[in-house]
């Protein structure tokens, strides 16, 4: 592999963890909870669009985005003024009980870049899992339904409700039970393992994993006029980033339709311009009866949104709320946050360096025996670490150790699925940063291989 030689770059002065990095760790250790999933010590300190710096000094490549939550870069200054702005004036009043003319603000700003046709009603909470929360909530009360389906693979939020829907890995329903009941998963169209080659074969696979909720689950088990919604991420996060085929989703729309099921999109991860779409879900031409959204919405600060078609939320007062959704601080982020996007078209960026990152990277399951596979949309990429690509057997403990490397060279990467490493850096992401990040990923998994 040939190393490029860059004008700018990762910058680590100290081994890692560093000194003041051991310390903040070994006070973690001693007062946080050990719930916390930390895949490597890193210590943050500060943060400017794709760089944040350590308590050490060292500076990163932030190509996870905080979890895909720094949408336009670290501590972006039009972001940045705006908090500081509403800091200033008010911070809090409650929504719930009051009024704030920022809430109007944003709901009309999403209502006009909304993945379905208006008019629209919007819920503030806090994040991505209250926004399911209360997704769940207007399901159950607009059908006077009492069943869900969702499905294997899906992360959905860890409170009770969003964890019942959740099926991403056991140990985050481990010791909880019981959980909301109501809920029945099925197979995701993880076209990867489930076909057999070729695109003929990998749409039968999808149109057959939606086809199993009508066909086996409604004739068997679930009385379809028992289902309230169904619950989809169009791009699987934690289960792996794994894309869901424009043809299985047209058919869960034609399902919900014939039975009156409403279709509910997580877009927590995968929404806010994240796929070169406000929506992930658009590059399928579907339209949800509810999306979810949050992370990426405020570059950093909390807020969830449940939006849905003005007719489905139509509880009345006290059916839900929150004293601190649609906090004004938080919603002025978000405006400002939908301000950058649009002014230095990320949309364009996102599809521009998601397109070149992905095609560096496509022939890597032929160059790179760890590599199965190379998916996703835009900025929201997943490549998938196997350790057999005939079986292709998880490569989990092969995917942990190159994201450790990663890290130790200056690239902040996370792991979601069994064995996938997720790329997921901030919408301002340069193409020189973009090679940076691809080189030691590339330089990761060759160590590894070997």
């Amino acid at each position: 592999m040939t190393t490029k030689t860059l004008t700018a770059g990762p910058k680590i002065k100290t081994a890692l963890p560093g000194p003041n990095a051991k310390r903040i760790l070994a006070g973690d250790d001693k007062y946080i909870s050990p719930s916390y999933t930390r895949s490597y010590p890193m210590v943050a300190k500060s943060g400017r669009g794709v760089v944040v710096t350590d308590v050490d000094g060292n500076e990163f490549f932030d190509f996870s985005a905080g979890i895909a939550v720094t949408s336009t870069g670290h501590c972006h200054p039009e972001v940045v003024a705006a908090i500081q702005k509403q800091a200033a004036e008010l911070i809090h009043m409650s929504g719930t009980d009051f009024y704030y003319a920022n809430m109007v603000e944003l709901a009309e700003r999403l209502s006009k870049i909304a993945p379905m046709a208006g008019p629209h009603k919007i819920y503030y909470g806090n994040s991505g899992t209250e926004a399911i929360e209360a997704a769940l909530k207007i399901a159950r009360y607009h059908t006077k339904r009492q069943n869900i389906i969702a499905f294997f693979g899906a992360f959905h939020g860890r409170t009770m409700g969003a964890l019942s829907l959740t099926a991403s890995k056991p140990q985050q329903k481990r010791r909880f039970a019981p959980l909301v009941p109501g809920v029945t998963h099925v197979r995701y169209p993880d076209v990867y393992r489930g076909g057999t080659g070729g695109a003929q074969d990998a749409e039968a696979f999808a149109l057959g994993c939606a086809r199993f909720i009508e066909e086996k689950l409604f004739k068997t088990t679930l009385p379809p006029e028992e289902v309230a919604a169904i619950f989809v991420e169009p791009i699987q996060g934690e289960g792996g980033y794994v894309v869901a085929p424009t043809p299985f989703m047209q058919e869960l729309r034609r399902i919900c339709d014939r039975h009156g099921i409403l279709l509910v999109v997580d877009e927590v991860q995968s929404g806010v311009g994240r796929t070169g779409k406000w929506w992930a879900v658009e590059h399928t031409g579907v339209q949800p009866d509810i999306v979810c959204m949050a992370k990426g919405i405020a570059s950093g600060m909390p807020l969830g949104v449940t939006m849905s078609r003005a007719e489905i939320m139509d509880w009345v007062p006290g059916s839900h709320a929150s004293t601190f959704g649609g906090n004004p601080v938080c919603v002025a982020a978000a405006l400002a946050t939908l301000d950058v996007i649009e002014k230095e078209g990320l949309l364009a960026n996102a599809t521009e360096i998601g397109n070149y990152m992905r095609k560096r990277m496509a022939d890597w399951p032929r160059k790179h025996r760890l590599v199965g596979d190379v998916r996703g949309r835009g900025l929201m990429i997943g490549v998938e670490i196997v350790k057999d690509q005939a079986t292709k057997e998880y490569g989990n403990v092969e995917r942990d150790r190159i994201v450790e490397l990663a890290f130790e060279r200056g690239i902040l990467f996370l792991g979601c699925g069994p064995s996938t490493v997720r790329i997921s850096p901030p919408l301002v992401v340069s193409r020189e940063e973009a090679d940076s990040a691809i080189d030691v990923l590339e330089e990761c998994i060759e160590i590894v291989g070997k």
